[in-house]
């Protein structure tokens, strides 16, 4: 028998299963794949065996769970946020996140912290300071990022569902890379304090990586809402969303295009991959057409990584302030987007932030029209590890500069490095719209590469419309039963066959 989470806990809650043996499973399977994939960085067995003898409830009472090492803190447990300053120091948070939290006060039995890219800045998962994540389809390929650690665990059934967070398709892209479900939910839906607030304006939110749509739908349900101190009061939905994940939607207006927001490539089998998703959704009953707003992606590829530079530049700052940091300890990619972040006025940040609120405004001029509008999740294929870099002439000019302790040299390339950051961007320009607009969006996982490798679909509503999403996602998910496929780590040490799933992985 197979299940995901919610079957899991219904497995508990009948007595069939007991909340130790779900972990002993989940940690016995970790120690025969993490050393192959290294998902999880900070193991935390201990506590959760002695969670699991106290028989939590909750709809996800005595459910095997993962946290992301970035943000999702667990009181007395280190975090490093992929930064070795962070590790060096050795922090320790002395509260739980109110994300955390909830994800306990939902039953969930939390045994490890899963890695991310340094601050989480990249849509890769190779941080100086641990291994690279592999992708458990394809070890040689990226599983994405920066919630690459959580989708890795989840595909190489590990857990069934894992906490991710996303500031610019760190869900949704990790999700499209390893074949699963990811939904971002919309601006202040799910809590990110007590000690972040609203990160990049709200842009950036915490949610889960799942192989079944309702594992998400449930988790959203137990974490949704208000957290104290918020500017947003965020009111619940009309029904629960795990209601909505197993309703079909009404019939719904959908606009659909394949071309890159940068104007830069899109593979054939990308292409391939939307327009036949646009015939099954007609053949479900919608009507689709294609169509996309009228927003200049590369403007707002430029002022998303203004935005973005600017925290990277504050979270070194910070970094430096109550930890003692050096900036020996920190990545020279995170040093260069320092740097940009520095070199920029508050003008700039202003200038960059309003528009913002104005991309906001015409997408949902464009969602008066449509119900969702859906791309692709990625451009390509996930990448080869080691193949995503800053290019040699850069990074010399950032090790020069914190050699002679010039910091300010490096703004002198920003016009090159920014390019450079958008040539970054260029397999993943998708999923960022919704991260500066703050409204909902997922990858679902449609189809396959030719080579096997998954593929992702993306789909974006209008503030407050997770529940839309997840019953379309609902409705897809019976109609194309993506469950079924799932990498087998025992086939051969680099390219990995399909197989049926293993316990604890998937649903009913």
């Amino acid at each position: 028998m197979t299940h995901d989470a919610v079957g899991l806990a219904s497995l508990v809650e009948r007595r069939e299963v007991t909340a130790t043996e779900l972990l002993e499973a989940a940690i016995a399977r970790s120690e025969a794949v993490n050393p192959r994939i290294f998902a999880i960085v900070i193991p935390m067995f201990d506590i959760a065996r002695a969670r699991a003898r106290s028989q939590p409830g909750g709809p996800f009472g005595g459910v095997p769970f993962l946290i992301k090492d970035l943000f999702q803190d667990y009181a007395g447990v280190p975090a490093t946020a992929g930064c070795a300053a962070w590790r060096r120091a050795g922090y320790v948070p002395r509260e739980h996140s109110e994300i955390v939290r909830r994800w306990l006060s939902a039953g969930t039995v939390i045994f490890g912290r899963t890695c991310t890219p340094e601050f989480g800045a990249k849509g890769i998962t190779e941080p100086a300071i641990w291994e690279a994540t592999r992708n458990p389809w394809h070890l040689d390929r990226s599983p994405g990022g920066s919630s690459g650690g959580a989708a890795a665990a989840v595909a190489a059934g590990i857990v069934p569902v894992a906490g991710a967070s996303d500031g610019g398709g760190s869900i949704r892209i990790p999700a499209s890379a390893t074949g699963l479900f990811g939904l971002k939910p919309g601006r202040g839906r799910t809590p990110s304090g007590p000690t972040v607030g609203e990160a990049m304006h709200g842009a950036a939110i915490n949610h889960v990586i799942s192989r079944s749509v309702r594992d998400s739908a449930g988790m959203l349900d137990a974490t949704q809402g208000t957290e104290c101190g918020s500017s947003a009061k965020i009111e619940r939905p009309e029904r629960p969303y795990s209601e909505e994940a197993v309703r079909d939607p009404r019939r719904l207006r959908i606009a659909f295009s394949a071309r890159s927001p940068l104007g830069t490539d899109v593979d054939p089998a990308v292409v391939a991959a939307v327009d036949s998703t646009a015939r099954l959704l007609t053949a479900l009953g919608h009507e689709v057409e294609p169509a996309e707003p009228d927003i200049d992606g590369v403007a707002l590829m430029h002022d998303f990584l203004t935005v973005w530079f600017a925290h990277a530049a504050l979270q070194v700052k910070t970094s430096q302030e109550t930890l003692r940091a050096r900036p020996t300890d920190f990545e020279l990619d995170t040093l260069a987007m320092a740097a940009i972040g520095n070199s920029k006025s508050a003008v700039d940040y202003a200038r960059s932030y309003v528009r913002w609120v104005e991309y906001g405004r015409k997408l949902s001029e464009f969602l008066e029209t449509y119900d969702v509008y859906m791309t692709p999740t990625l451009a390509e294929p996930p990448p080869r590890i080691g193949s995503v870099k800053t290019p040699e002439w850069a990074s010399r000019v950032v090790r020069a500069a914190v050699a002679l302790g010039l910091s300010r040299v490096i703004p002198l390339a920003t016009g090159t490095i920014e390019r450079a950051a958008l040539e970054n961007l260029r397999p993943v320009p998708f999923t960022q719209l919704a991260n500066v607009t703050g409204v909902p969006a997922m990858s679902v996982p449609l189809y396959t590469f030719p080579d096997g490798l998954p593929l992702g679909i993306h789909f974006l509503a209008d503030h407050g419309a997770e529940g839309k999403l997840f019953a379309l996602a609902g409705q897809l998910e019976r109609a194309a039963s993506w469950h079924l496929r799932r990498p087998r780590l025992e086939a051969s040490p680099n390219t990995l066959s399909q197989a049926s799933p293993s316990e604890f992985s998937l649903q009913p």
